[in-house]
């Protein structure tokens, strides 16, 4: 399991929302009130056709790296320039840049493994005190894209403990972790769509980014700067956010 810590040097890539960013609202802190209204869609995902986690041993027992793109390409029978060789390549891409300071990062590539990341981040000693919160469709409407306001939102008293992990595009589960040192919030969020949707959101703030590089593409969005002000995010039905199990709504 090849954790990766950073506590002393700026990365100068981007520290990723690996989401879609055309899936992704990105607002600040001070945004997340009753009655604000966003432009977004959240993907309808159909658990069926999601990859399935390796078995551990299955899934160690292959190479995990950009290096050995070629050989994984002709081991799952993938053709170089196919849409599936090039999710793998940025996948694995993703997987081996620098954490940012402050932060530890892992590609769980099982569930075992992602579930002992959880644990030790958060600092337990046993899986049965963490436990996970995801994004839920209400409403089974296949409207994507409309306004989506807020209706109603509570916070998690998980007291910074949070990691959040976001699925990548792999022929097998592959789950982005990462946790950072600063403050972060997150929070159980209701909206409702004006074609009629309800979805009860995660969304995670980010209270201090001034370690982030200045080309996020959320600063763009908020219009602020590293460390000038918090950014928030929903995070779409197939990602999770880690929290301590004895976590509750407050």
């Amino acid at each position: 399991m090849a954790v990766h810590r950073d506590h002393h040097h700026h990365q100068h890539g981007h520290h990723m929302m690996l989401n879609d960013p055309s899936t992704t609202v990105f607002f600040v802190f001070d945004e997340l009130k009753v009655g604000n209204t966003f432009p977004t869609y959240f993907p309808r995902i159909d658990p069926s056709s999601s990859p399935r986690f390796l078995p551990r041993k299955e899934a160690e027992s292959l190479p995990f790296s950009s290096q050995e793109l070629p050989s994984l390409l002709r081991f799952f029978s993938f053709p170089q320039q196919s849409q599936q060789a090039v999710a793998m390549e940025k996948t694995l891409k993703v997987c081996e840049m620098n954490p940012i300071i402050g932060e530890t990062k892992l590609c769980a590539t099982s569930l075992e493994s992602m579930l002992e990341f959880a644990r030790d981040m958060l600092g337990f000693d046993h899986v049965s005190k963490i436990r996970s919160v995801s994004t839920i469709h209400l409403t089974k409407s296949n409207t994507l894209y409309q306004n989506f306001t807020i209706m109603d939102f509570s916070e998690y008293d998980a007291a910074s403990k949070i990691l959040p992990c976001h699925s990548l595009r792999y022929p097998y589960a592959v789950f982005y972790c990462h946790y950072q040192e600063n403050e972060n919030k997150v929070f159980k969020v209701l909206l409702k769509g004006e074609n009629g949707d309800r979805v009860e959101a995660v969304a995670v703030c980010h209270m201090d980014t001034s370690h982030w590089s200045k080309t996020h593409v959320s600063f763009k969005v908020t219009e602020t700067e590293p460390g000038s002000s918090s950014v928030c995010h929903f995070f779409p039905a197939d990602h999770l956010v880690w929290i301590p199990s004895s976590s509750t709504l407050i």
